[in-house]
């Protein structure tokens, strides 16, 4: 008679898998709550303390823990494996059901005190599911309730075969892995540390991609949680994301979620083309999409609002292709509208943003980390260098244009008229090449905008190109050498110019 032990925290669907296995006519071995439950739901069980003629001790962390369990677990289907067991008289095991204590659930609550952490830090258990998933090639581990029906369909059609042994214990291991990880992690960090001395990643692949940026590029998607959806949320229509799909679209949707008023960022290829804040988002998407309409197309679009049919309209008048668009959600009738008159635009719900706090970029031999950007420290101090002092609707834009100018890749510029920008130039090795591309994207609303960028000037070169096309305020961090050189050229011109004391690149 075959044998299985059971032994789980997730009681879920076990009933129903116990009485499956009963029904092949299977032994079944159990300890503590499992065999409890299989008891009170009418199936036949034997304690595991039966089997190892010892008593559950320690307030039951010593349970299965025993030689009458581990050797059934590790026997290998050779002879003096076999022989050794009978000298003890020990029946081997051929299945071990098993799933740990919550211990990443009880970390994650708010508050969660030490003690109560470690107290779910799951020992027999783990010992279980490495012992089984060791032994692959005779016995089968089975860690996830979302298995169970997969394994009875293939008891009753014989036995799981190596393949899918195999397969299960790659499982438990993973399971195992992370939870260690997740443990070793939490005992080790003393102090709330983003760059503490050691970095464990454990991820799912959630999503194999068509390709990369490329089509000679293998790609996928993965994610810490193994059910989340592509950055976070959920695909309510369209093709599956692709890679620089994603890309774009968490470009846009930090971008967007950098303001508090309602706003609409456009971006291409990793940069903003269009940035605007409004009233409302419908407002908001003309005003972004008139600062680049050339290069919004094939874009993707994201709002800090819900999606409205009103938004909705507006991007039908506009006749724009967009390949995606992104926000918290989308009502109804903005849905059916997008069903019915953008099939292929792909929309993605993002109920809760949770922009990362740590950012990581592989690179030759190793890998970078830093805090994420999230915008002005509180200790950054603006001070007017000028002579001139902004006005009360130029410091409107310069406010706008400092926040939107974070977010375009170096050397970024942004020129802003109001709350919307009016021509942005970024990627650029010069800085002054960076303003004249913002100057050409702009055009005649150039005169009367504002200009933000990222970091200082090194010379007056940029604020006089800005100058000559209408420019009126500029906002930078300054700390550069020639500062005075760039304070004389702006009073110079009559421009106000504003230092920020924080610099924002984004490469």
């Amino acid at each position: 008679m075959k044998r299985a032990v059971l032994s789980v925290y997730d009681k879920s669907n076990l009933v129903e898998f116990a009485r499956g296995l009963v029904e092949l006519g299977w032994e079944l071995v159990a300890s503590g709550g499992t065999a409890r439950l299989l008891r009170e739901n009418g199936v036949g069980v034997t304690a595991v303390s039966t089997i190892t003629n010892s008593p559950e001790i320690l307030g039951g962390r010593v349970k299965t823990l025993h030689p009458a369990i581990h050797g059934g677990i590790l026997a290998r289907d050779i002879p003096a494996d076999r022989a050794d067991l009978a000298a003890q008289g020990i029946r081997p095991i051929d299945l071990v059901v098993c799933n740990l204590y919550p211990f990443q659930e009880t970390i994650a609550q708010p508050g969660a005190a030490l003690a109560d952490a470690v107290e779910q830090i799951d020992i027999g258990g783990v010992t279980l599911l490495r012992a089984a998933a060791k032994n692959f090639s005779r016995v089968t581990v089975v860690c996830d309730p979302a298995d169970y029906t997969a394994v009875l369909d293939n008891l009753r059609a014989g036995a799981p075969d190596e393949t899918m042994r195999r397969q299960l214990a790659a499982k438990a291991f993973a399971h195992t892995r992370d939870y260690d990880t997740a443990i070793a992690a939490y005992i080790g960090e003393t102090e709330k540390n983003l760059l503490p001395e050691q970095i464990s990643l454990s991820l799912t692949r959630i999503q194999t991609l068509r390709y990369g940026e490329n089509p000679h590029q293998a790609a996928a998607l993965y994610a810490a949680n193994p059910d989340a959806g592509p950055l976070g949320g959920t695909l309510l229509q369209g093709k599956p994301l692709s890679y620089n799909n994603l890309l774009d679209l968490d470009a846009a949707w930090r971008a967007a979620q950098a303001f508090t008023d309602p706003a609409v960022v456009i971006v291409k290829h990793l940069s903003p083309c269009g940035v605007a804040s409004a009233e409302n988002p419908a407002l908001a998407f003309p005003a972004a999409l008139a600062s680049d309409p050339v290069s919004a197309f094939g874009s993707v679009i994201a709002v800090n609002r819900p999606v409205t049919m009103a938004f909705a309209d507006a991007v039908g008048t506009a006749r724009l292709f967009v390949e995606a668009v992104i926000a918290p959600d989308f009502s109804p009738e903005a849905r059916q509208w997008f069903a019915r008159h953008k099939k292929n635009c792909r929309l993605v719900a993002v109920p809760e943003p949770a922009p990362p706090q740590l950012e990581m970029r592989a690179i030759a031999g190793g890998f970078l980390a830093q805090a994420a950007d999230a915008g002005d420290p509180a200790s950054a101090a603006w001070r007017v260098a000028s002579r001139r002092q902004p006005t009360k609707a130029e410091w409107a834009a310069l406010r706008f244009g400092w926040t939107a100018v974070q977010h375009v890749k170096s050397n970024a510029i942004v020129f802003a008229a109001g709350t919307a920008t009016v021509g942005i130039g970024g990627g650029l090795p010069s800085r002054v090449d960076a303003v004249n591309l913002a100057a050409a994207k702009a055009g005649d609303k150039a005169k009367g905008a504002v200009m933000a960028s990222d970091a200082f000037f090194p010379f007056p070169d940029g604020i006089e190109a800005a100058a000559a096309v209408g420019v009126t305020a500029v906002i930078q961090p300054g700390g550069s050498i020639r500062d005075e050189t760039v304070i004389e050229a702006a009073d110079k011109l009559g421009l106000a110019l504003v230092f920020t004391g924080v610099r924002h690149f984004r490469h």
